[in-house]
C-alpha cells in the first residue's frame, strides 16, 4: 500500500510531516515546538492545521500565574 506524504508549514515554516493513512492523517513532528501532537491521528487535515494554531498559541501565551510584591 502507498501512503500519501504532505510536508506540514506552520507559521511559514516546515514544522513535520502528515501521512494519509486508513482514517485520516498521521502527524510527525520534526519541531520541537509540536511535539505534542507527534504520532496523533487527525481525521481531517483542518483538524491538525486547528491543533497546530492551538498549541502555538499557548506557547505564546503569558504565564497564567504571576508573583506579585508583597
Amino acid at each position: 500500500m502507498s501512503h500519501q506524504r504532505f510536508l506540514v508549514e506552520f507559521d511559514r515554516r516546515a514544522v513535520g510531516v502528515a501521512v494519509r493513512v486508513p482514517g485520516g492523517f498521521m502527524f510527525f513532528s520534526s519541531s520541537d515546538a509540536f511535539d505534542a501532537l507527534d504520532g496523533r491521528l487527525f481525521r481531517r487535515a483542518r483538524a491538525l492545521e486547528r491543533q497546530l494554531a492551538k498549541v502555538a498559541a499557548s506557547r505564546r501565551s503569558p504565564p497564567r500565574h504571576r508573583l506579585s510584591p508583597v
